[in-house]
């Protein structure tokens, strides 16, 4: 199981967005734990992370997170405006799968 963390503005924005990963997962038939948080609860939530994705509108924390996510060797991308905007839950799993892959092989 993969476990995903989404941090936002209040962490309620992206719900939406985790529901059409899920269903994108299903149909993939990949397991994975996808969580939204609100970006000021960060150092909580990064340790237990796989993977960890910024909506657009807290960009502007986006050294700060990388911080804590380097803190706990996390890899970390920006979800960008137009996938985040659709809500496209498709093209933000293939964003996050694509950064588990290449974290789990730069540790091997």
């Amino acid at each position: 199981m993969i476990k995903i963390v989404l941090f936002c503005s209040t962490g309620l924005s992206t719900n939406l967005l985790i529901r059409k990963m899920e269903n994108a997962a299903e149909g993939k038939d990949i397991e994975i734990n996808v969580q939204s948080y609100p970006e000021s609860l960060m150092k909580k939530y990064i340790k237990d992370a796989d993977v960890v994705l910024i909506g657009p509108q807290v960009k502007h924390a986006l050294n700060e997170i990388k911080e804590e996510c380097d803190r706990h060797n996390v890899p970390l991308e920006v979800i960008s405006t137009r996938d985040y905007g659709y809500m496209d839950g498709e093209k933000v799993l293939s964003q996050a799968l694509r950064l588990f892959s290449l974290h789990k092989e730069s540790k091997e």
